[in-house]
């Protein structure tokens, strides 16, 4: 209830939204009540981001198992920063398609990175 996307020439929500990779592209599915739209854009300018977000979640889950607090406190801080900068990104790469408040870029970017994960 609290997230904001919409989609460019879309009138109001709700919008089922369907994520899926294709040829090294992020591909967007929006449908709607009288609205569906797809929309690619490539991964390249996010796959850095998503693998040092991957390679930083490791770290901190390593570091839960007996670093100190401050240690984990440390990763867990890098981990936020990179998660909010891959958010960011997406939600530039996204201007002009479909408009997002940083909550629902930030959850967006949770997805494209399972997403990525799973290849």
């Amino acid at each position: 209830e609290a997230n904001m996307f919409q989609p460019e020439g879309g009138q109001c929500g709700p919008y089922a939204l369907r994520l899926s990779s294709q040829d090294n592209r992020l591909v967007f599915e929006i449908s709607g009540q009288d609205y569906t739209r797809t929309h690619a854009m490539s991964l390249t300018p996010l796959k850095t981001v998503i693998r040092d977000y991957g390679l930083i979640c490791e770290s901190y889950y390593e570091a839960l198992k007996g670093s100190s607090p401050s240690q984990i406190e440390s990763v867990d801080m890098g981990r936020r920063g990179l998660h909010n900068e891959g958010a960011e990104l997406l939600k530039n790469r996204l201007e002009g398609k479909v408009e997002l408040d940083k909550e629902t870029s930030r959850r967006l970017f949770t997805l494209v990175c399972a997403l990525y994960r799973r290849g």
